[in-house]
């Protein structure tokens, strides 16, 4: 580790510590959720299914790792969760739930509506067993309405959202954005929503009740491209790597790549002018205004291509910023985390585990940090059922129960 990065790394924080979430989620927007609440301090415990666990332990890009049910898809957001496994269709299973229930704080789940009803788990159920459960419901479209019986992968919701619709430019929109952003704004959404939600528990002794939609996450998050449609009844367009709101403002052509220019103020824009030798576009009529620029921003972007083509990205990025001017170079993924940014910041956390062929495992922490502390995980992410013994043994069955149930088939 760089001295950089040590000195980003603080102690683990330990906001929730004492909380412990029952996370019965699978894939991405669950555990993405549950996984902000680990690094966090909570006792996250991941009850799976005994036969397949969570399907992202067999995802990724490794088809090794997929065998041994580790899949990256699994590493990338379950470090610092404990894993149990209970069959909550099976009689012995649902007795061993009810009792792990009323140790719990939080309840996290993103089946399709009304299967946790048919379990006998819904709400109404868990909160006869425990009034002061926190229990959130992740879907694709909410518990009501007309689509809530759809089930959903993130690519639905970012067709049926408008986000598609609005990524890429003319020639190649509807196009796909290239991570599952709605899964992780459904993620992010649902751990604030819990969070919440146990802040308000403190002071009055309520549990919550939370129905988190994918497909409403999503919407609330679009911002300008909704609020304009909404408020001054503008639809949004696909417009590629360019910024609407202003220009020069977008991705233009260096001599060895691409780099982002959002040169939005006035001053911004003379300045930009001036560094790259094109001072007489200050008193251009085409581009002298603000709405102008907007409205000849071809024209514009072609001139500023040719200019830029003079220097590397990199080169242009230290001019620009050292004049005020907010600029950045389109990076891949192993560059961006080659950068001496994210050491600084110690976000990429190496964490041991001890497995063959995988010793330690590499993951993002969150994306901030505390004063006095920094979110992290504490421990690697678990083997399927490996806190059975632990978590189980709490609840007064011995290992002589275990095997019994084990052999049951209920964990």
């Amino acid at each position: 580790m760089t001295e950089a990065a040590a000195s980003a790394v603080r102690p683990p924080a330990d906001l929730l510590a004492g909380v412990r979430v029952l996370d019965l989620t699978n894939v991405l927007s669950g555990p993405y959720a549950t996984y902000q609440m680990a690094m966090l301090g909570a006792e996250v415990i991941k009850v799976e299914n005994p036969k397949e666990g969570d399907l992202a332990r067999k995802l990724g890009a490794s088809p090794a790792l997929n065998a041994m049910m580790l899949g990256t898809s699994f590493l990338a957001q379950n470090a610092g969760k404990k894993s149990v496994t209970i069959d909550l269709k099976h009689p012995d299973g649902k007795a061993l739930f009810r009792d792990l229930l009323v140790t719990a704080d939080v309840v996290v789940e993103n089946f399709r509506p009304r299967v946790m009803d048919r379990l006998g788990f819904g709400y109404e159920e868990v909160r006869a067993i425990n009034p002061r459960i926190v229990y959130c419901a992740i879907s694709g479209f909410g518990q009501e309405g007309p689509l809530s019986a759809n089930p959903a992968y993130d690519q639905i919701v970012q067709g049926l959202s408008g986000v598609m619709s609005i990524t890429g430019d003319a020639q190649s929109a509807p196009l796909r954005v290239g991570y599952p952003l709605c899964d992780t704004l459904g993620g992010l959404a649902a751990a604030f929503a819990v969070v919440s939600a146990l802040f308000r528990r403190q002071h009055s002794g309520e549990g919550a009740y939370i129905d988190l939609a994918m497909l409403d996450a999503t919407i609330s998050a679009m911002g300008w491209a909704v609020s304009n449609y909404l408020i001054a009844g503008v639809e949004a367009q696909p417009i590629g790597n360019q910024n609407t709101t202003a220009a020069p403002s977008g991705a233009f052509r260096c001599a060895d790549g691409q780099i982002n220019i959002a040169a939005n103020k006035q001053e911004q824009f003379e300045r930009l002018c001036d560094l790259v030798g094109l001072s007489a576009l200050k008193t251009d009529p085409r581009f002298a205004e603000r709405e102008a620029r907007k409205a000849n921003r071809a024209a514009l972007n072609a001139l500023l291509d040719d200019a830029l083509g003079a220097q590397g990205a990199a080169e242009w990025e230290d001019l620009l910023n050292a004049n005020g001017i907010p600029a950045g170079r389109i990076l891949s993924i192993p560059e961006i985390l080659a950068h001496p940014q994210i050491a600084a910041r110690g976000l990429i956390h190496e964490i041991p585990m001890g497995q063959p062929g995988l010793e330690t495992v590499k993951v993002c922490r969150a994306g901030y940090s505390l004063g006095d502390s920094q979110p992290a995980a504490r421990s690697a992410p678990p083997l399927l059922g490996a806190d059975n013994a632990e978590i189980f043994g709490a609840l007064g069955r011995d290992t002589a129960v275990l095997e019994t149930l084990k052999a049951g088939g209920a964990i």
